[in-house]
């Protein structure tokens, strides 16, 4: 069983989109690990993985890597940021068209260059920065099961966790941590509270 979700979390890390992988290669051997040990089962994890590489399937074919994923079973969470419509609008479609998708937490937005210059989001840099400490944080807080969360970032200074919590103060631990960092302006919860 180790050795299945050893090699579905192998998979779907090759297959993440480009925005994400510089930071999934910087925590690669952490991550491979904690993916293992998760509390759920290698199938959970092979479903999600599965619905990962569905969603990268359609940025392949629209010919885009400006959205990042982050999902945990089979609840996708979604976030990015296109200045074409049309892009957009066939990204939303197929990843909306995706099938095991229990829950779809949709954060992609289509701004205009000249909005996003009023805007004055953060450089791409910058919130892969922010989300490393952000995952650093977590992984340093006692009595949060950092494994089982998954955080993401945008330019507005978002960050926004997904996963599960064992009690209702290990939730609010993990936001707390989340909100201690440089640069964040909101935090978006999608923990579920199950033991």
């Amino acid at each position: 069983m180790r050795r299945a979700a050893l090699f579905a979390t192998a998979l779907a890390f090759a297959a993440w989109p480009a925005q994400a992988q510089l930071l999934d290669i910087l925590t690669a051997p952490k991550t491979l690990v904690d993916r293992a040990i998760e509390a759920r089962s290698a199938a959970d994890i092979a479903k999600d993985n599965e619905i990962v590489l569905k969603v990268n399937g359609v940025m392949a074919d629209i010919g885009t890597a400006k959205a990042s994923t982050e999902i945990y079973e089979q609840r996708l969470l979604v976030t990015g940021l296109f200045d074409n419509k049309s892009v957009y609008d066939k990204f939303e479609r197929g990843v909306r068209n995706v099938r095991g998708v229990k829950q779809l937490l949709w954060h992609v937005t289509y701004m205009t260059k000249a909005e996003q210059e009023k805007a004055k989001l953060m450089d791409w840099p910058d919130v892969v920065a922010m989300e490393a400490k952000a995952r650093a944080r977590l992984i340093g807080t006692a009595g949060v099961a950092d494994v089982n969360f998954r955080v993401t970032g945008d330019a507005s200074g978002t960050l926004y966790v997904i996963g599960r919590a064992r009690s209702a103060e290990e939730q609010d631990r993990a936001i707390k941590r989340l909100w201690d960092g440089e640069n964040v302006k909101n935090v978006v919860n999608y923990i579920q509270v199950r033991p």
